[in-house]
């Protein structure tokens, strides 16, 4: 049997008809940027994150980045971020001048772990930028209380997590703003790459919006030195289609999950850990495994596809050489880096694909 890490197939199938009426919608309008398909989107997804603000952008990336920069983050400034997280996270901090400082993850549950965040506070911190990685939620609470006594911005990185709660409230709504990415593999997905990013603050939203369009508020008048990202058209048309049917697909993910818990019980594997607080989405479902690469090589074997999520930690990338790390000096992250395989999860995986799955792995 064959099962891919990931596939688009079945969600694809289910809505190609309605995805093709909105390619032929907006091809036929021949309006391609800022027009009533991004306009309505916006509005339904800031409805679905429970936010009053939503502003369409190019990419994940640059929501966390025009973030930052709309919350006058710059040169000179430190941003906390996870040690585990995709290098994303870390480049928005820096492509507006700060430094990212890395603080190590709850080895359980893969995010940031908040004991940890005061330590790494210094008269230079300017925000905390907490990751809901692979659709778990971070402990937001503590975060949340840290950064009201330091006066500290927070700025979410939802990018795995679209539709992940914490204590009942989804994520995205506790910072001053929250980045989304919708690249394909995401639970919400474009057909390309597309962003946004959500507020509740009226001013934040209006100058994120300047500062993705050239810095310009009105045509011609630029009151920013801004980027260009936006979220054009027809990536907004086709999330449009998908929104509606979130729910549906991340209960399914979460019916996988259950399953995959419930019964991979093979001792060699560290099985994902749910706090309480948490009501994950399951973006990526994420074991580990002292013996990693001979799992993998199983796996493979079998017809089994995985990934490994992030096999180089960002302190010890080349990009990063300028901090300055040496391997160990942040072994949380190094020891999820070494150990941690991703399996499939993915709308649409029949029963039989699960089981293959599980069984596979309870016989490594």
């Amino acid at each position: 049997m064959q099962i891919p890490f990931v596939s688009f197939l079945p969600m694809e199938r289910e809505l190609e008809q309605d995805l093709r009426a909105a390619f032929d919608r907006v091809f036929k309008r021949s309006w391609y940027i800022e027009g009533t398909e991004d306009e309505a989107f916006e509005k339904a997804f800031a409805e679905y994150c429970d936010v009053k603000y939503c502003v369409g952008v190019g990419n994940g990336l640059d929501a966390l980045m025009l973030a930052l920069k709309a919350l006058g983050v710059s040169k000179g400034d430190d941003v906390i971020v996870p040690s585990n997280t995709y290098i994303a996270t870390a480049l928005a901090v820096t492509y507006v001048g700060a430094t990212p400082v890395f603080v190590e993850p709850d080895i359980r549950t893969f995010n940031i772990n908040p004991d940890l965040i005061e330590a790494a506070i210094t008269d230079k911190t300017k925000a905390i930028m907490p990751v809901h990685l692979y659709g778990q939620a971070c402990d937001m609470d503590p975060i949340m209380e840290i950064a009201k006594k330091h006066g500290l911005f927070v700025v979410e990185d939802c990018a795995q997590a679209h539709g992940a709660t914490y204590k009942g409230k989804k994520i995205g709504t506790f910072g001053d703003v929250a980045g989304f990415s919708f690249y394909p593999g995401k639970n919400l997905g474009a057909l390309g790459d597309a962003g946004a990013v959500v507020t509740n603050c009226k001013e934040l939203a209006d100058r994120i919006r300047a500062l993705g369009n050239y810095g310009s508020d009105y045509k011609y008048h630029h009151i920013y030195k801004g980027n260009n990202s936006r979220l054009d058209e027809m990536q907004a048309a086709f999330l449009a289609i998908k929104l509606p049917h979130l729910e549906r697909m991340n209960t399914e993910r979460r019916r996988i999950a259950q399953k995959y818990l419930e019964e991979i019980n093979n001792p060699e594997i560290i099985l994902p850990f749910v706090p309480d607080y948490a009501t994950p989405v399951w973006h990526i479902f994420a074991i580990r495994c002292r013996r990693r690469a001979e799992l993998e090589k199983f796996l493979n074997k079998k017809g089994i596809g995985t990934n490994k999520h992030y096999p180089i930690p960002m302190h010890l990338q080349d990009c990063y050489k300028d901090l300055a790390f040496k391997e160990g000096e942040l072994p949380i992250a190094e020891e999820i880096s070494a150990t941690e395989l991703s399996i499939p999860m993915y709308y649409g995986m029949t029963d039989v694909e699960i089981q293959y799955v599980i069984d596979a792995i309870n016989e490594f």
